[in-house]
């Protein structure tokens, strides 16, 4: 019974994952375990992990964004450009997280009302945003021309090298751990998810649910690029390629099914964790840069495997 319940640990594969590279790393470099090197890594799991959070809410759900990368470069974009014609600060980082807010509205009006499958709807308003980032910036990145105080509130230093983003991401992984594990609305992601069939016939909300969760997912991606872009002063157009994959990567290592109906938001903090060690790690070690996604597609490949024998021996 012991073994089985130990089994049944959904952040099992994340933990061991992390502590593998925890001693492999600190091996390989004395300079990884320094408190300068794990609050870099940190800063950079924050950034990712916010975003994670609201993806693994998604997931869980039964439903996939791909636009969150294009939300996470969109937002400061807006915000970059409001604040440089001399919007107000709040303001503008206010009308840019509304922007989240209504991709997020857009992207679950289309998939839930339409059919169509959120990943190909996603897939397609990732590359529409894009796009638009594209050809407002004109392939240059767009500098932050003022000291702007509020910004500090999202990327600044708190304490030594401790940042608010940090601070966003726990509050975020907290509440929202929280809403999925101890209330009704966490309870019907996980229906949802788990059987849509069922969740229909038992008379739980599942558009509301899954357009709730479609907002949050993009939101969150916003909150994520208004932090880096708070710590950076700056907005590339590549801003967040490809992050969209390391958030859904951070899920499946904390143990989210990429079929829904199960997860953890504690297993996506620790697969955030994981991912930052690996990058900052790796640097340490003097690794090549294209070494980063390579170990990130063999670190996913591997933990979703462990999660499928996990599930397989506690179902018997």
């Amino acid at each position: 019974m012991k073994k089985k319940r130990f089994f049944m640990i959904k952040e099992l594969g994340a933990i061991i994952g992390t502590v593998v590279f925890l001693i492999f790393f600190s091996i390989m470099n004395r300079n990884f375990l320094t408190v300068e090197n794990l609050m870099s890594t940190l800063t950079m799991a924050s950034e990712l992990g916010i975003m994670a959070v609201g993806i693994t809410l998604l997931m869980i759900s039964g439903e996939f964004d791909l636009s969150v990368g294009s939300v996470f470069a969109i937002v400061p974009m807006i915000s970059a450009i409001s604040i440089n014609s001399n919007m107000n600060p709040i303001l503008a980082v206010s009308l840019s997280l509304l922007v989240a807010i209504g991709i997020g509205i857009m992207n679950g009006v289309i998939t839930i009302f339409t059919g169509i499958p959120s990943f190909i709807t996603t897939l397609g308003t990732m590359m529409f945003w894009r796009g638009i980032i594209l050809a407002v910036t004109g392939g240059f990145s767009i500098m932050l021309e003022k000291k702007v105080g509020f910004l500090n509130l999202f990327g600044g230093l708190i304490v030594g090298e401790i940042r608010f983003s940090t601070v966003w991401f726990m509050l975020f992984a907290i509440l929202f751990g929280i809403i999925l594990e101890r209330t009704r609305f966490g309870n019907w992601c996980f229906a949802t998810g788990g059987n849509l069939g069922a969740s229909i016939a038992l008379g739980i909300p599942v558009k509301s649910v899954k357009m709730t969760n479609f907002i949050v997912s993009s939101l969150l991606a916003g909150i994520s690029g208004i932090t880096t872009f708070a710590r950076f002063k700056v907005v590339d157009p590549t801003f967040g390629q490809g992050m969209e994959l390391e958030a859904i990567a951070s899920a499946v290592i904390g143990g989210t099914l990429l079929s829904g109906g199960y997860g953890s938001i504690l297993g996506t903090f620790i697969g955030a964790f994981m991912i930052g060690m690996v990058q900052s790690g790796l640097v340490l070690i003097g690794a090549p840069a294209y070494w980063y996604r390579a170990f990130v597609g063999v670190i996913l490949v591997i933990a979703a495997i462990i999660n499928s024998w996990i599930r397989k021996r506690v179902a018997g």
